[in-house]
């Protein structure tokens, strides 16, 4: 039967001290009127029972920050398909394949992506909230009897499913015993077949190099490769568009929609423009970070986007989200560029074997520019260029007295404290900025006392972009920000900067690969061009109306704005509407 309740999540870790523990037993309103509601166990830490839980909030506030999350269910939820234990992480409902198609799977981090995706594969087996003694699996088809999964369940059982994985951290394939063609040839074991797929991917040139030696470019290509190559009935593959650019995503998606001809295809992606592309179908999976999560009923691929964006289901009557996820391109359409803040003049960088080389241009206030190119032409040796951290071949870029912040690529985590003191000991770091825009707005808070080197990559990548836009500077660089966040995080750091960088008169670059975010954020564009690892080349800044038909015309994808929302929304290719836009030259619409 349906039930409506709330439900308890505690992140045991953060109790360091027995005091810490029984102070938030002595808080409760209902253990002081004799109802066991909070507890501690054998080892001091507390368990709450949450039938008895009125949601006061008392235990919370005692409590370490997040160590303690109180949350209402959002609608009406049934029994969980799985949960870990007690006062932890849960999931609502199953994911699905369906026969020739992509699935594309939509959701912020620490919603249970990965928890569904386990239980699609079988390595998670359902336990329907009962984690202290898990149901038969008769109990199993009893509790989805009449549902759709009942029978994918049985199929599964009876190993009659068979799965081809990527994994969600490619670096986790780099071994210093194993050379990429020993991995691919394990699971592609045919020449042809083997040649083949080599060639789609531009993997010939790394296939005697130890996967240690890889980037995570090459990783991921590998790692895709390997995971469409294998035989299998359903094909998974969790984040592919990392770290690779726009021309290789766009490679990747093309693959895996031809493998969707003759089999089941699911995909997790935070690149918006990429799953739209992607998929034929859409599971959102909603509910409270780091709590519980909900899958969603499958829906087509273009609502059920919308539906994420607009944070509300319609068909399901449920809102998830108090906000809407908006578009507007008033930005680029603004042609008065205002007071000239400074110019750069022409530059270049030469190394062995690489050389790039970069057009003058003219920044005006209150501007950002966004930068797109493929990898390894000198993105990021331009960006470092302007903040001094390299000389051009013919000096320092000259950018007067600016002041400037930088947000690397590659980030660092040898810093022994705690967030809140990595924050602390950057000179230039604005405490003001930081809590009036960043803290509450990147959900920094529940960061700030964990050690960073023990922080994941996303929570890494919020940490290094607060710090950046924290700082007191004139102009802000950031090279890739949107690694490793979900969609929301993406979109959010995005209207941050915009607003920062409006409400100021200072100016941002972005480099990016995810073209929604590049949309977003960008007044105009860098283009660059050239070859990988050999030489690039970069335009001056450009109006984004051109800067982006010039650089989707190079792939031969086209863009347009859905209707509902705004957002940027790729054509899938040989569509009438991709025909139009060719046929135009407008590859491109604002």
């Amino acid at each position: 039967m349906a039930q409506k309740h709330r439900i308890a999540v505690i992140d045991r870790q953060k109790f360091d001290s027995p005091q810490l523990a029984y102070e938030c037993v002595k808080a409760c309103p209902e253990v002081r009127m004799g109802r066991n509601a909070i507890s501690l166990d054998p080892e001091g830490l507390p368990v709450i029972d949450e039938s008895l839980c009125t949601g006061c909030g008392l235990c919370v506030k005692r409590a370490q920050p997040g160590a303690i999350k109180i949350v209402n269910l959002v609608g009406e939820l049934d029994t969980p398909s799985y949960q870990y234990g007690p006062n932890t992480f849960r999931l609502y409902g199953f994911l699905l394949p369906k026969e020739n198609s992509v699935v594309g799977i939509i959701g912020v981090n620490g919603i249970g992506k990965s928890t569904a995706v386990n239980l699609m594969r079988g390595s998670l087996s359902p336990n329907m909230g009962n984690y202290a003694n898990p149901p038969s699996f008769e109990q199993i088809k009893l509790a989805v009897r009449g549902q759709e999964i009942q029978g994918y369940l049985q199929r599964l059982k009876e190993g009659k499913i068979s799965f081809s994985h990527k994994l969600q951290d490619v670096n986790r394939l780099a071994s210093g015993k194993t050379t990429a063609r020993e991995l691919l040839s394990a699971t592609v074991p045919k020449k042809k077949d083997f040649d083949a797929i080599c060639i789609q991917f531009n993997l010939f040139a790394i296939l005697d190099r130890k996967t240690s030696q890889l980037s995570g470019g090459e990783l991921q290509r590998l790692a895709i490769a390997c995971c469409l190559g294998r035989d299998a009935q359903v094909y998974c593959l969790d984040e592919p568009s990392s770290y690779l650019d726009v021309s290789e995503r766009l490679k990747a998606a093309k693959a895996i929609k031809a493998k969707s001809g003759d089999r089941p295809m699911v995909v997790v992606e935070h690149d918006l423009a990429l799953l739209d592309y992607l998929s034929d179908y859409v599971h959102v999976l909603y509910g409270f970070r780091g709590a519980y999560g909900v899958v969603s009923q499958l829906k087509g691929s273009r609502n059920g986007i919308n539906d994420f964006l607009a944070g509300y289901l319609p068909e399901e009557n449920v809102r998830f989200r108090d906000h809407q996820i908006k578009f507007s391109t008033a930005t680029h359409l603004n042609t008065n560029k205002g007071l000239l803040a400074f110019e750069y003049p022409a530059c270049e960088k030469t190394f062995k074997g690489f050389r790039m080389s970069a057009e003058a241009g003219k920044v005006y206030e209150s501007e950002i520019i966004g930068i797109l190119g493929p990898n390894a032409v000198g993105k990021t040796t331009f960006i470092r260029m302007l903040a001094g951290e390299l000389e051009s071949d013919g000096g320092k870029v000259g950018l007067g007295k600016k002041v400037i912040s930088y947000k690397p690529q590659y980030l660092t985590q040898d810093f022994d404290g705690n967030v809140r003191e990595f924050f602390e000991s950057d000179p230039a770091f604005d405490a003001a900025v930081y809590s009036s825009e960043l803290r509450t707005a990147l959900s920094m808070d529940e960061l700030e006392e964990k050690k960073v080197r023990a922080l994941s990559g996303g929570e890494l990548q919020r940490v290094n972009v607060a710090l950046c836009l924290s700082r007191k500077a004139d102009i802000y660089l950031l090279d890739e920000p949107s690694a490793f966040l979900d969609v929301e995080q993406r979109l959010r750091v995005a209207e941050i900067l915009r607003r920062m960088i409006a409400d100021s008169g200072k100016n941002a670059f972005v480099i990016d690969h995810d073209l929604v975010l590049v949309d977003s954020v960008s007044d105009r564009l860098i283009v660059f061009s050239g070859t990988p690892s050999a030489e690039g080349l970069a335009g001056a800044p450009v109006a984004m109306r051109s800067g982006m038909n010039s650089f989707l015309k190079s792939f031969e994808i086209t863009f347009r704005r859905d209707e509902s929302t705004g957002r940027p929304r790729a054509n899938k290719e040989g569509s009438q509407k991709d025909a139009e836009q060719k046929k135009s030259g407008e590859y491109y619409y604002e």
